[in-house]
């Protein structure tokens, strides 16, 4: 028997029944106290007031204010027409800036669920169980897609993105009419000039990156002989399955749901400028769930860069290119400062190749494949002048030598004319 319908048979039998409450609290197993409490309810509000009361406590200290349920709503709003995630995770780092003691994100949810914003999904399989795969330093792998878009007037776009695999950090995102292997290597190279060289590359099979499916016709394109000369490793995921480039691919939803949340771009340019603005919010703004709720910036910045390497004289060296500055020098960070290497007015402008093993360079001329600089790197200099090279002995030189061909020679008994 439900509790509602014991009570009122309690009180009709002591009421209607004529039954003593002593007699009623025997029959029924109750209190005489509980019994004057039911008879109270009953003369106060009728057979109603019979039904049990809430157990939850008249007073809640700890709930979540109201002005704060109000503001969680309206980021939750706010985020939506933004066209940015608006989850609990992603209020709850909104919030983090505007209050000191921010609701737990597990709170936030609940609010959202309250208000009819979420449904939950127990259905789904829980981000704790997913193996993620990632390089292990910046630089370590670079993936690369082009995805379409259109400007007013269903004009068709795309849009090419050079993403950091380690810290998701967007490194280069640019539209053109139309993608091409050129523009692959362009935008790669103009990447490496400002972030430096990557081990390797991950990219899908299309023909811009790689011809691997072209049946031999061909061989390898532009941008397949240009990261093979740097020493950098190419890698492409298994045709049809995209999962293996799904940081970029996941990306690029983000993206559009970002660019859909704005008034379409007229021109190229005006699409330009919204990439500039999304990329500095994306790597410096927005932080991310799987970066522990880090800015792909500050992950980017929080380790050392990896990049190619090779192996010469039984040593593996760091790859980098640059090019040679106006004062003849090139920049280098080094054992956490900047150092200056010297390498000589004389090669202003010119592309070279930077080998470094420890504490020891190597630097090669792009075009000629020259050495033309060593160094030996101190870790309290800033400023490091290249070893004098050893020039080569010159042939056919004479068994005698006179006191001008021997000025180095410690030996000052010599006089010209003098065997040595």
């Amino acid at each position: 028997m439900a509790n509602s319908d014991r009570n009122q048979v309690i009180v009709l039998a002591v009421i209607e029944g004529s039954m003593t409450v002593s007699e009623a609290a025997i029959r029924f197993n109750v209190s005489r106290r509980w019994i004057h409490t039911l008879l109270s309810r009953y003369r106060t509000g009728g057979l109603s007031a019979l039904e049990p009361g809430s157990r939850a406590p008249k007073t809640s200290p700890h709930a979540t204010a109201p002005q704060l349920r109000d503001r969680v709503l309206q980021l939750r709003t706010n985020l939506k027409l933004d066209g940015l995630d608006a989850g609990a995770e992603s209020i709850h780092d909104r919030l983090t800036l505007e209050v000191d003691t921010p609701p737990s994100v597990s709170t936030i949810w609940r609010i959202l669920r309250t208000a009819g914003l979420v449904t939950p999904q127990p259905q789904k399989r829980p981000r704790s169980s997913w193996i993620r795969f990632e390089a292990p330093a910046p630089n370590g792998c670079w993936q690369s897609d082009m995805t379409h878009w259109h400007l007013t007037g269903d004009t068709g776009v795309e849009i090419i993105t050079w993403l950091d695999d380690h810290s998701r950090m967007v490194l280069h995102l640019s539209a053109h009419p139309a993608v091409t292997a050129n523009i692959v290597t362009d935008t790669f190279l103009a990447t490496t000039k400002a972030h430096g060289l990557p081990a390797s590359t991950l990219t899908d099979n299309g023909m811009i990156f790689t011809t691997r499916f072209a049946r031999g016709k061909g061989g390898p394109n532009h941008f397949e002989h240009v990261i093979a000369s740097y020493g950098i490793t190419q890698k492409n995921g298994h045709p049809g399955h995209p999962q293996t480039q799904g940081k970029i691919e996941r990306f690029h939803q983000t993206l559009k749901k970002w660019l859909a949340a704005r008034p379409a771009a007229d021109t190229l340019d005006a699409l330009q400028d919204q990439l500039n603005t999304f990329q500095h919010v994306y790597n410096h703004e927005r932080p991310h769930r799987s970066l522990a709720r880090r800015t792909p910036a500050a992950t980017y910045a929080a380790l050392p860069k990896t990049g190619p390497t090779i192996e010469l004289l039984k040593r593996h060296w760091r790859v980098r290119h640059d090019t040679v500055d106006k004062a003849g020098l090139i920049t280098l960070r080094w054992a956490g400062r900047l150092r200056h290497l010297a390498i000589g007015r004389a090669h202003t402008g010119h592309a070279i190749l930077l080998l470094i093993a420890a504490n020891d360079t190597i630097v090669i001329d792009h075009t000629t494949g020259e050495i033309i600089a060593e160094h030996s790197l101190n870790p309290n200099r800033d400023y490091h002048p290249k070893k004098q090279q050893k020039p080569l002995p010159k042939e056919g030189l004479s068994p005698r030598k006179t006191r001008d061909t021997c000025e180095r020679c410690p030996d000052t008994s010599h006089r010209r004319g003098d065997r040595i």
